[in-house]
């Protein structure tokens, strides 16, 4: 690996990092400015709130019995391996390599809470009159923002390759 490459590396590491710790800084003021349950309501379709998940997202698996802690904690764990052996290998791909920037640092923020809560922290809530959005976190942001980047990046790079393999 060049110089440079180690480099950009670096950079998308330290880019992960800023995401764990903010995550991981709001986890812990929720946690402890509030109770479990407690809403303070911010806009007419926003709260603050403190919920815990011990499933994954929307509370898939939530109920069962606390296998599920260490199943995504696993998965978490190898997503991570996978994305870092990912963004050693596509240093000239910035968008590409972003969406899983976002990626690996939700996913770590995540893996932090099922390690040291046994749970992951929740603790934005938002609904409309009886519909409510499950509640999520900075983690979960980051991993939403970066699969949509991944998304918009695979339709970007299809259509680069269909202009190129029609000469246009």
């Amino acid at each position: 690996m060049t110089q440079a490459a180690r480099g950009k590396l670096g950079g998308a590491l330290a880019l992960a990092l800023l995401i764990i710790v903010v995550d991981q800084i709001t986890k812990v003021y929720f946690n402890t400015a509030f109770s479990f349950g407690e809403r303070v309501n911010v806009l007419p379709f926003f709260d603050f709130t403190l919920l815990y998940n011990r499933g994954a997202a929307f509370s898939f698996l939530a109920a069962e019995e606390g296998w599920q802690r260490w199943f995504f904690t696993g998965l978490g764990l190898a997503a991570a391996v996978v994305i870092l052996w990912l963004l050693r290998r596509t240093p000239g791909q910035p968008r590409f390599r972003a969406a899983l920037i976002l990626i690996l640092g939700g996913a770590v923020g995540n893996v932090i809470d099922r390690l040291v809560y046994g749970h992951v922290v929740d603790f934005l809530l938002f609904y409309w009159k009886d519909w409510y959005y499950p509640a999520f976190n900075i983690a979960d942001v980051a991993i939403t923002c970066g699969a949509v980047l991944l998304v918009l990046d695979e339709l970007l790079r299809g259509r680069a390759k269909a202009k190129q393999s029609s000469g246009a």
